[in-house]
């Protein structure tokens, strides 16, 4: 069972500024390997000795292994003291991101690639000792800061990864990677202040508890199937843009899709925007608004990919891409407001418990993301962009519908 230790165990609310602006740029650089080997899987399977059907384990194996450290790593947060958890998972990942760049074979790469999703993880512990750290009065405001700092390493690492590739090799780019996972251990070495876990249990029974909390809360369950619809309408979006921007009138290179990408990071603003809204008590409505703004910006996707509305892309490709990339803008702002609330959410839910909700929200609404992605090909090959289009705009009025339907969101 698990024994709740004293009140004072824990810390006290003493985040500053500084330390607000230290954790958004350390779980940015921290998500940077974990989507890098995307655009580097053409670069890293033939190098490899992969077979083209094989080729895909280069980005899959590390996305497992964030899952796995999701169940596996983030609990640790709510039975050990959390600096050293964090130091100590960020040290696993600079060995495994050292071990990717030398790999001299396929089979070790791909053992490399599973280690280093597992110790990206350590995001998510992030999350909440600065939720622990932050007073209630503007929990939701430092969490969203801090996802403007996830959001924009996101949005960033495609672009910078694929960048880099071309100077410096795949290779470079996990060495590159690990110097700057280290850095940011080091800087988290002097920040960060001890934080010791609300309870005394067992790691079996903690681990065990994660189904328990999945019942038992469901706040928990709706935000993650409301942020899994939302991950999926991205996921969608940013797989498929790709296939609409190389082809006419667009016709952009790899150079030019990577540019594409960073157009996506002006949406991070709304990160705390929307936690300020959840601390004022106005959840629900930015819940309900976030929802519209991804229907708008898969309504704006159409209209100047597909031709909507009478737009002619051929007509006028540079305003059309202009309308894309405010597309972009837009649905990456309703993405990220409900995950930011959402977040804010969990951590109010159990205190002891932070840890363990935020890898189980993570998770659950990572295979949103995951499906939205896998839906791509289809929707592509049937529908063309318009088929995206109509698939994303279902994704948001879904998640809205639900949100109408349940009442409790107001938290």
């Amino acid at each position: 069972m698990e024994q709740p230790v004293a009140p004072g165990v824990d810390i006290a609310p003493t985040i500053t500024p500084a330390l607000t602006v230290v954790l958004a740029a350390a779980v940015g650089v921290i998500v940077f390997p974990l989507f890098a080997p995307q655009p580097l899987v053409g670069l890293i399977g033939p190098s490899l000795g992969l077979p083209p059907d094989a080729a895909g384990l280069v980005a899959t194996l590390t996305l497992f292994g964030y899952a796995t450290g999701l169940i596996l790593l983030v609990p640790l947060t709510d039975l050990t003291e959390n600096r050293r958890v964090v130091l100590l998972t960020l040290v696993g990942g600079v060995v495994a991101l050292s071990a990717a760049a030398a790999a001299p074979s396929a089979l070790l790469f791909l053992i490399a690639a599973f280690g280093i999703g597992a110790c990206a993880s350590a995001i998510q512990m992030i999350v909440p000792i600065a939720a622990a750290l932050a007073p209630e009065a503007i929990r939701g405001r430092v969490i969203g800061n801090i996802m403007s700092g996830l959001t924009i390493g996101i949005l960033l690492t495609r672009p910078i990864a694929s960048l880099l590739a071309e100077t410096l090799g795949w290779r470079g780019v996990y060495a590159f990677a690990a110097i700057a996972v280290a850095a940011t251990g080091l800087s988290l070495h002097r920040a960060l202040p001890q934080r010791r876990p609300l309870l005394r249990s067992s790691y079996g029974e903690i681990v065990k508890s994660l189904w328990r909390l999945l019942i038992e809360e469901r706040i928990l369950r709706m935000r993650a199937m409301l942020q899994g619809l939302c991950m999926g309408a991205f996921g969608l979006f940013w797989t498929a843009i790709a296939l609409r921007l190389s082809t006419p009138p667009f016709s952009l290179g790899a150079k030019g899709v990577a540019l594409f990408a960073l157009a996506g990071v002006a949406g991070a603003i709304i990160s705390p925007i929307a936690g300020r809204a959840g601390d004022r008590g106005q959840t629900r409505p930015a819940t309900l608004i976030s929802h519209l703004a991804i229907v708008g910006g898969f309504v704006l996707a159409g209209i100047a990919g597909a031709g909507w509305l009478g737009v002619d892309p051929a007509a006028r490709p540079t305003l059309s891409l202009g309308l894309l990339a405010m597309a972009a803008v837009v649905l990456d702002a309703g993405v990220f407001a409900d995950q930011t609330l959402g977040r804010r959410a969990v951590n109010i839910l159990n205190p002891a418990a932070r840890g363990r909700l935020n890898g189980l929200y993570t998770g659950l609404f990572f295979v949103g993301s995951a499906a939205g992605s896998g839906m791509t090909g289809i929707a592509w090959t049937y529908g063309g962009w318009t088929g995206v289009c109509l698939l994303g705009i279902s994704f948001g009025a879904t998640a809205f519908v639900l949100a109408i339907l349940n009442r409790k969101l107001s938290s």
